[in-house]
């Protein structure tokens, strides 16, 4: 697995009964329990237990494929499934008394019944034994090249493929891995596709600064794009992924790849994936085994308030979301308020966020909360935020704020973004709107006594189109800065 990510966000899991229905209703798994149901006394298989080559026509004819190769290779496939999941058990070939070799045999094996009257799990344990054997097929060059060069009479040379066997499995764990968090960075029951070359473009190391890409990332990108092609061309009959490939105009010509796609066109040509229900069941087990931290949505439903807002500071907003509505469920308004308001409180790097995040969950809980929150309305730290609610709420005989919680409150608010977003483009359009309205803004915000003023006053410095302005917002942090070293 590749290094792990700073935090993956929470997963919203499917009950096992709808996955295990997923998981019977995936093409491959059905195919490879009907081959089972299929095997029979004439059933014969090589040293492997895959089936000799003049009983590939019968199975994918049972399967209702069409003759030829294409179905063969399908029914070849359906069959190592049912081999490896134990949906078909085999016998190896025999040697006879004469030295001559008698055919392997098989029929069906005990894991067939488990897939109508077994439980969810059952059904999951065998679907999730056929996802890897998919996974290793995947991460397989195609041979049929070095095959027919074979026939031919030339050697079979393994360096030609250009393969890297752990190389290769190292990248489709990666473009996995990438996935699954773009999936939930996005929100996991948006079903929003991932293009593939957005997904592509995650997969690139590279110590150099952002900036216009190199024509050695754009070739990276290209030649990545290709085999996440390969990959969830193979992956998508499991019930893994969604997938819309490539458009095959865009590889006309054999000999080159696609490039990465220009602005204004249509992104979708080059691939889409989308993660399903069974996927982000299988890659969160995986992800977990290899020693990722994999929360679900509702993990800290019975923690403390302080475990709540530390735990979802680095969540997206649906699963910020979710995980507030879990936490509030079964919590009586007023005792959950002041819960969260003292978890909110402090003045080290992770306050800000902190408070951001109680105020989200504040706007989750009715009316009956008001008590709470005039009760910190003196507080400091906690004073404007509840200021906001009230105010939200229509609520009257709320004392007007001092110029200096204003201020407070506004550099708290910034740092807050900061640290969930980062220099976003909605925190541009706040930092713009502060410094037109305000024009003794940065003035009076470099004296306000908050740790985050300086951090604050120079980003707003980076974010500010106007040089001028900017200049300005970086001569108020160098003050800020040495009125707090003073």
């Amino acid at each position: 697995m590749p290094a792990h990510p700073p935090a993956l966000p929470p997963v919203r899991l499917t009950s096992e009964a709808e996955l295990a229905r997923d998981a019977l209703a995936t093409p491959l798994l059905g195919r490879a329990a009907r081959l089972a149901r299929w095997a029979g006394p004439a059933t014969q298989v090589g040293a492997g237990g895959e089936l000799l080559d003049d009983q590939l026509p019968a199975a994918a004819e049972a399967l209702g494929l069409p003759a030829g190769d294409e179905g063969e290779a399908l029914a070849g496939e359906a069959w190592r499934v049912a081999v490896d999941t134990g949906l078909v058990t085999v016998e190896d070939p025999q040697e006879g008394p004469g030295g001559e070799e008698t055919p392997g045999t098989a029929e069906a094996g005990p894991e067939l019944a488990l897939l109508t009257g077994g439980s969810p799990q059952d059904v999951l344990g065998i679907w999730e034994a056929a996802l890897e054997t998919v996974l290793a097929d995947a991460a397989v060059p195609d041979l049929e090249g070095l095959a027919e060069m074979v026939e031919a009479g030339g050697e079979f040379d393994l360096d030609a493929l250009d393969w890297d066997p752990e190389a290769e499995e190292e990248l489709l764990e990666l473009a996995l891995a990438n996935l699954y968090t773009l999936t939930l960075m996005a929100g996991a029951e948006a079903g929003t596709p991932v293009p593939l070359p957005a997904l592509a473009a995650t997969m690139v190391a590279s110590d150099e600064p952002m900036g216009e890409p190199s024509d050695e990332v754009l070739e990276f990108v290209s030649d990545t794009m290709m085999r996440l092609d390969d990959y969830f061309r193979a992956l998508e009959p499991v019930g893994l992924v969604e997938f819309w490939p490539v458009d095959e105009e865009l590889m006309a010509d054999a000999d080159e790849e696609p490039g990465a796609p220009e602005p204004e066109e249509d992104i979708s040509r080059y691939g889409m994936v989308r993660l399903t229900a069974l996927g982000r069941h299988a890659l969160r087990l995986r992800l977990a085994e290899a020693g990722y931290e994999v929360p679900v949505v509702g993990d800290l439903a019975d923690k403390g308030a302080d475990a709540l807002l530390d735990g979802i500071a680095g969540y997206p907003p649906e699963a910020v979301r979710d995980e507030l509505a879990a936490w509030l469920d079964g919590r009586e308004a007023p005792a959950a308020a002041r819960e969260l308001l003292a978890a909110a409180r402090g003045v080290d790097e992770g306050a800000p966020l902190r408070r951001l995040r109680c105020q989200e969950a504040l706007s989750l809980v009715g009316a009956e909360a008001e008590g709470a929150l005039r009760e910190v309305l003196d507080d400091p730290e906690l004073g404007g935020l509840a200021r906001v609610w009230l105010a939200e709420r229509g609520a009257g005989d709320v004392p007007p704020p001092s110029q200096e919680l204003v201020f407070w409150l506004t550099v708290d608010t910034i740092a807050a973004q900061l640290a969930a977003e980062g220099n976003s483009e909605e925190l541009q359009a706040l930092v713009e709107g502060l410094a037109d309205q305000h024009s003794g803004f940065f003035d009076a915000a470099w004296r306000v006594e908050h740790p985050a003023t300086a951090d604050v006053l120079e980003a707003m410095g980076r974010l500010h189109p106007d040089r001028k302005v900017a200049k300005v917002a970086r001569k108020a942090a160098f003050k800020a800065r040495s009125r707090q070293g003073a």
